[in-house]
């Protein structure tokens, strides 16, 4: 167990020695340049951001957290459906790819205002744009996992006697798990990105609220600490979809350092 642990640990080395290296660059640079804290404020200037307004960060980011999460829910479960329905068909893959493609395509940022009219100001608007800017990486890779399942495997199994929905569910859905995993955590960071952006153009709470607030104030330094929170979020939301797709998707990889 604590080679095991100790391994880990190892191949995370990379990772939180880039990290601490951009931060102690980040931080020298703004010294080094004698960079005004409100242009650029280092990260100690950030973290003292969250430290000095953490009641008022925690709450928000709680806000975010909530719609992001709530968004990406209802992008999984349409993703889903909707990835399965173009996938079992090639028919259905060919027509409804490009109008896939096309509403991709238009920036969300434009839909807002579009949501506000519809919904108002608040958390609705937020959910509904993490929704839409996540939902397409999930419909795009079920889709293409059930659309490549190989012809000569469709033969064999029909001549065993399995009809089209067996194939769809028993082989299918299995075989699409990586593809699908691997959109979860894409659509989890782009999921963070609709609710900020909701936030900081029609909302009254949030992380995306708050930084426009303090950017309103020339409080550069709350903006960064608004980021950071957003990363860590983010982060963590992405390590959590990772090591379920391990313990899921584990013969997938097998045979992999």
């Amino acid at each position: 167990m604590k080679e095991i642990l100790k391994s880990k640990g190892l191949q995370q080395a990379p990772a939180w020695l880039t990290t601490i290296g951009l931060i102690v660059l980040w931080e020298l640079a703004v010294r080094l340049f004698d960079i005004p804290e409100y242009i650029l404020p280092g990260p100690l200037a950030s973290f003292e951001a969250i430290v000095t307004y953490r009641e008022a960060i925690w709450l928000h980011a709680l806000q975010t957290l909530y719609t992001t999460l709530i968004g990406f829910a209802i992008a999984v479960v349409f993703g889903l459906l909707l990835g399965a329905f173009v996938g079992s068909s090639k028919a259905v893959y060919d027509a409804l790819n490009p109008l896939l493609i096309g509403f991709n395509s238009v920036p969300k940022v434009a839909v807002v205002p579009i949501l506000v009219m519809w919904f108002g100001v608040g958390t609705v608007p937020a959910i509904l744009t993490a929704f839409l800017i996540s939902f397409f990486p999930i419909v795009v890779n079920v889709a293409t996992g059930l659309a490549t399942l190989e012809p000569e495997l469709q033969d064999v199994l029909r001549s065993l006697g399995a009809t089209k929905r067996d194939i769809l569910i028993k082989v299918g859905f299995p075989r699409s798990l990586p593809f699908f995993f691997a959109s979860l955590k894409i659509a989890i960071t782009l999921a963070f990105v609709g609710s900020v952006l909701s936030e900081t153009v029609a909302a009254n709470k949030g992380v995306g609220y708050l930084m426009m607030s303090a950017s309103s104030q020339f409080n550069t330094p709350l903006v960064f600490a608004g980021l950071i929170v957003i990363a860590v979020m983010g982060i963590v939301m992405y390590e959590a979809f990772n090591r379920i797709e391990r313990r899921s998707t584990r013969w997938a990889v097998r045979g992999q350092s």
